[in-house]
């Protein structure tokens, strides 16, 4: 499964079809879950319960399944009159200003599983160059979240506003900029962490802000507190490490939001082991050297892609081999109907794979590859081809 390339929600649904159990699992439950594979904190390391193998997945196309199942989990728990794909397209109209909105081009459109494709690719995208994507990624992701508490709340009221989504987003900013405010000394890097995090709300007017006790009064169910208290927990880790002031602050912080005790010890437990665990996988928050932060990530991003395609052109030369086995067998005997569509298709296939080769050999092939599937699927063999259906 694919989520860069088209068809990977119908895929995906598939998939989760045949191991639905973390559906019938406690909210609770399944918000640690998305916070242990990174959704919460805008870094997607795995995707949720492995409902999926993650293999070669990047943390963009992680993000968009991780997005997808929650809004699933949400589904499965209060289902609507519309079927999964019309009700998530249903929500974003709710929520969104056409004219004005990120979304634009796509609500308009047939609610279909291709629609919804693209609304979420427009979601999770993050609209800017290279370098500076790499750097504000994770803060726009974390925001995600926002999206699935709200479509939580239109399946249960059958509506919600752009206002409602306008708060949440201004609440998440005043607390995180609070904890940022905390620290003991803060350095250019925190400023314009404040910054990004401002230019990353995707549904309200930048220039309205909360007070601190006004954002306390917008976060009303336990999930939002501990999703606020979580990115609370984010932002004190840019520096990787949670200093004195910062401590006292996030205790009077879960104090404010009413939580236990033992849920402020444990999210702040979590932060920490999250990032020291997954510190190889990820860009951390407090990554100062931001030149260095781009070619490192870009590297990876190369490394993953030859690695993705090379076992892509394996499989597909391997598969080949059955071709010379039909044809040497076409010699001596008629081909049943069913080698005959076989070898059929592995021609076509092996056609189609000269072009394939063809872009992978070019310098910068390994980049050109995925957006040769993307934009041209059916040209591709069926190797390439992740979120084939089998009919």
């Amino acid at each position: 499964m694919n989520p860069s390339a088209a068809g990977w929600i119908k895929k995906l649904l598939k998939l989760v079809a045949h191991q639905e159990s973390y559906i019938n699992l406690p909210v609770t439950d399944f918000y640690e879950e998305l916070k242990s594979c990174g959704f919460i904190y805008g870094n997607n390391v795995e995707v949720v319960y492995k409902v999926i193998e993650k293999n070669d997945l990047t943390s963009e196309e992680l993000s968009k399944a991780n997005l997808l199942l929650a809004f699933y989990y949400c589904y499965k728990a209060k289902p609507s009159e519309s079927n999964f794909v019309t009700s998530v397209i249903e929500f974003y109209a709710a929520i969104t200003k056409p004219k004005t909105s990120f979304l634009d081009g796509f609500l308009g459109e047939k609610k279909s599983a291709a629609n919804l494709e693209g609304i979420i690719d427009k979601r999770v995208y993050i609209n800017d160059n290279l370098f500076t994507k790499n750097f504000n990624y994770f803060i726009t992701n974390a925001l995600l979240f926002v999206d699935v508490l709200a479509y939580q709340k239109f399946l249960i009221t059958s509506e919600v506003s752009n206002e409602d989504i306008q708060h949440m987003e201004a609440a998440l900013e005043t607390i995180v900029i609070n904890v940022l405010d905390s620290k003991q000394e803060k350095s250019d890097y925190d400023e314009s962490l404040i910054k990004l995090f401002e230019a990353s709300r995707r549904y309200q007017d930048k220039q309205h802000h909360l007070e601190y006790k006004e954002a306390l009064e917008v976060l009303q169910t336990p999930l939002e507190k501990h999703y606020a208290f979580d990115l609370g927990c984010m932002a004190s880790w840019t520096d990787r490490m949670i200093d004195p002031e910062e401590y006292l602050f996030l205790n009077q912080l879960g104090d404010d939001l009413q939580l236990s005790e033992e849920g402020i010890d444990q999210s702040i437990k979590d932060i920490n082991t999250f990032y020291i665990t997954n510190q190889d996988q990820i860009a951390l928050l407090g990554s100062k050297n931001l030149v260095k932060n781009f070619y490192d990530n870009s590297s990876k991003l190369v490394s993953k892609l030859i690695k993705r395609n090379s076992k892509r052109l394996l499989k597909e030369l391997s598969e080949s081999k059955d071709l010379l086995v039909l044809l040497t067998k076409s010699t001596t005997r008629d081909l049943t109907e069913e080698e005959q569509k076989k070898m059929q298709t592995q021609l076509l296939d092996l056609i189609k794979s000269i072009p394939s080769l063809a872009i992978f050999m070019l310098p910068g092939g390994a980049i050109l590859l995925p957006l040769f599937v993307k934009f041209i699927p059916k040209l591709l063999p069926t190797a390439f081809d992740d979120n084939r259906i089998e009919e």
